[in-house]
């Protein structure tokens, strides 16, 4: 194994750079020439078809089959005039990633001859195995029907000469198996409950989106190192190693010069991402060494997620033509900075209005205030289920880890944006105000953008924060398909929204003028929402004995965490949004918790197999080298002489002999604690058990282990070590 080691890092020396062929064409010239959008729907499918399906996009209306096999024809053209074969319904089930089944546009005629055929049927809904993925117990192993459904809203691309179908996932009896369905339903709800709320602003409002720009984190290992780590190839993380000499404390990472060989494999993994429509705007340096970020233009966020996934797909893919491998687990390394996905949401008008970006005029600044405190009354009301959606067995490293915000959700506006609701408290009186204070404060207001521009801060402590015009979900992990912590935020805004309206519409009724009746509902959600709002250092502990105080929950770990999925508060919300089912979200728990098991599972099996059969017969062969120079060292001196020179050699034998007992001992008795998790029915249980009693001995093996690694000849290690794995180009 320790040859294994070496080897690798002689491949990693001997590592030539390939020659990078830098493009020649404008990004303008390629940019989405292998995505079916509007200029190649405009081109391939006739003029009242393409106006039916754009108005199917817009609206959200469903298809008339007639016009799907218009759509089919235009798209098939198309895929062919560019070399493709096949076509797959590309879907994203609840394994966390996305799945595909490829077919072949030909089909056979009865002259031993063959036809390129692909209908409205083939384009709208196919069936894929349903019990094969995860389905919580919503489908028996022996009912296997599910079906892929057509999104005409996330248009249809080509990646490795497929032509690839946005599509939702559901089960023979519709219920949602995928993270897409529900997302889309909570986007169309959350449109519902925006525009009448929009409207109060601007009557020409007829459709309100949610917008998400997502950023990436990122590290980057030489694909030879990641093969000679057992635990990166199965697990995504070193599950041994200790802290190299230099980490980040010098920052000298962050930022920097990007190194040559990352740059090229950016160049590639860039240019077929916009190739495919994904605006990739920014690259750089993160704060770990060999870690990077990507991050695109702000989309609507059901394309927005898709793209994503895709990204993430793609940098893998890319890799390999680089000798890379790409780590995108929250935390590869231990003593240095994970990796996360901010995702940065607003909401956006078909008026082309960002209703979170403050206006220069009382009237748009009054409709800021609106959606901004909405905003931050329904994070306040459910932030046990947004910290739900951002709980994994790898962002548990990660949150509270001073690196990334804690566990309690908390909302950072600045001190300007506090100040004005303060105000905007204090001002507004049940009793109504007099025209004075009314033109005051309507001044005040007008003053935000100024305010807003240079003088408002950024808190990266803090898991929701209002960067400008836009709130950042920080705390979301790397791994994460931002459908599910999206879902949560749009459909609570959305029931926030609705309660809005309805109080508003009340005070209306009873004689309130429009701003006086808004402005009394803002009032009474600013008294209501103070505990979630925090302008302070989120990694102090004087923050969490705060949040105790105003009863803000500090929940540290996924399995304690995803019961927010079933408080009966959070089952009516989707209820009554249509978003998931109560059966629905019950399946969705189990199979949150059984993948946490697993993970964990999977960890302590690949952690006791290295530490047995790689790490103690390394660390037993270095000890016999140590014997053998005690026994030549009394074969030399006298007992005196050899009582004191061998006292340094005699530590290290026992020093040996002490850690490798103990990993043993912590091996076997993980073992035993993994066998009883295993035999619990409920997958919360288990998952409980997982987290509770097997994940803490990882935690002693990587000690004992990282120990050995200091004692041990280099030579005779078997794994790379940190200093290799971050430092060697």
């Amino acid at each position: 194994m320790a040859k294994l080691r070496f080897d690798a890092l002689n491949h990693v020396l001997n590592r030539k750079m390939e020659d990078t062929v830098l493009p020649t064409e404008l990004i303008s010239d390629y940019y989405g020439s292998s995505v079916f959008h509007d200029k190649a729907m405009q081109q391939f499918l006739p003029r009242d078809i393409y106006k039916k399906i754009k108005e199917c996009i817009v609206t959200g209306k469903q298809l008339e089959r007639d016009i799907a096999d218009h759509v089919a024809s235009g798209m098939k053209a198309w895929a062919l005039s560019k070399n493709v074969t096949h076509y797959t319904h590309w879907f994203q089930p609840l394994t966390g990633r996305t799945a595909e089944k490829h077919d072949a546009f030909f089909t056979p005629t009865e002259v031993g001859e063959s036809l390129e055929s692909f209908g409205g049927d083939q384009l709208v809904q196919q069936e894929p195995d349903a019990s094969s993925f995860p389905n919580g117990g919503l489908r028996n192993t022996f009912e296997a029907r599910g079906y892929t459904a057509w999104d005409p809203s996330s248009p249809a691309f080509i990646i490795g000469g497929v032509l690839c179908i946005p599509t939702v996932f559901v089960a023979y009896t519709g219920q949602a198996l995928d993270y897409k369905a529900p997302l889309i339903k909570a986007l169309q709800t959350l449109n519902d409950a925006a525009v009448p709320v929009a409207q109060y602003f601007d009557r020409n409002v007829a459709r309100v989106h949610a917008t998400l720009g997502w950023e990436q984190e990122y590290f980057l290992v030489d694909a030879a190192l990641y093969g000679a780590r057992p635990d990166l190839v199965l697990t995504g993380r070193t599950l041994f190693g200790h802290s190299s000499s230099k980490g980040q404390q010098l920052d000298d990472h962050y930022f920097g010069s990007i190194p040559d060989r990352a740059v090229a494999f950016m160049r590639d993994f860039e240019e077929e991402s916009l190739r495919l429509g994904i605006p990739i705007k920014t690259r750089h340096n993160e704060v770990a060494p060999n870690q990077f970020e990507c991050a695109p233009l702000f989309e609507e966020a059901n394309l927005a997620v898709d793209h994503n996934l895709l990204v993430m797909d793609v940098m893998e893919k890319v890799a390999h033509r680089h000798h890379f491998r790409v780590l995108l687990h929250e935390k590869p390394y231990a003593g240095i900075n994970g990796s996360g996905k901010h995702n940065n949401w607003s909401l956006a008008t078909n008026t082309g209005v960002n209703l979170l970006s403050p206006g220069n005029t009382p009237k748009t600044n009054l409709r800021f205030l609106t959606f901004f405190i909405n905003t931050i009354k329904a994070v306040n009301d459910y932030s046990d289920l947004l910290r739900a959606t951002i709980a994994s067995a790898g962002n548990d490293h990660r949150l509270g880890a001073n690196e990334a915000p804690p566990a309690i959700i908390s909302i950072f506006i600045g001190t300007q944006l506090t100040q004005v609701l303060n105000d905007l408290e204090k001002k507004v009186k049940d009793k109504g105000m007099s025209p004075d204070e009314k033109t005051e404060l309507k001044l005040n207001i007008g003053k935000i953008p100024e305010i807003l521009l240079d003088n408002t801060d950024r808190n990266r402590t803090s898991p929701f924060a209002f960067t400008g015009n836009k709130f950042e979900f920080r705390a979301v992990g790397s791994t994460a398909n931002c459908s599910g912590p999206m879902t949560a935020l749009n459909t609570i805004m959305a029931q926030q929204l609705r309660e809005f309206y309805t109080e508003v519409e009340n005070l209306i009724a009873k004689g309130k003028k429009k701003d006086d009746a808004i402005l009394a509902v803002l009032r009474e959600y600013i008294v209501q929402s103070k505990s979630v709002l925090f302008e302070g250092n989120g990694y102090g502990d004087e923050w969490v004995k705060e949040a105790q105080k105003r009863g803000l929950s500090n929940i540290k770990t996924t399995p304690h965490a995803l019961g927010a999925y079933l408080d009966p508060k959070v089952v009516k919300l989707f209820e009554a949004a249509g978003v998931l089912t109560h059966e629905e979200l019950e399946a969705r728990t189990e199979i949150y918790h059984e993948n946490y098991k697993l993970k964990i599972q999977i960890e302590s099996r690949v952690a006791g197999d290295i530490a047995l059969n790689h790490i103690i017969p390394a660390a037993l062969e270095y000890q016999g080298r140590v014997i053998q120079t005690l026994k030549g060292l009394k074969d030399i001196y006298n007992e005196a002489d050899f009582k004191l020179l061998s006292a340094p050699h005699d530590s290290i034998v026992r020093e040996i002999s002490g850690l490798v007992s103990n990993i043993r001992v912590d091996i076997e008795k993980m073992i035993e604690e993994r066998k009883l998790a295993n035999t619990k029915e409920q997958a919360e249980e288990s998952s409980i058990i997982y987290c509770e009693k097997v994940f803490p001995y990882l935690q002693k093996l990587r000690y004992e282990v990282d120990k050995l690694e200091l004692i041990v000849d280099d030579e005779l290690w078997p794994i790379p070590k940190y200093r290799e794995l971050l430092f060697t180009r």
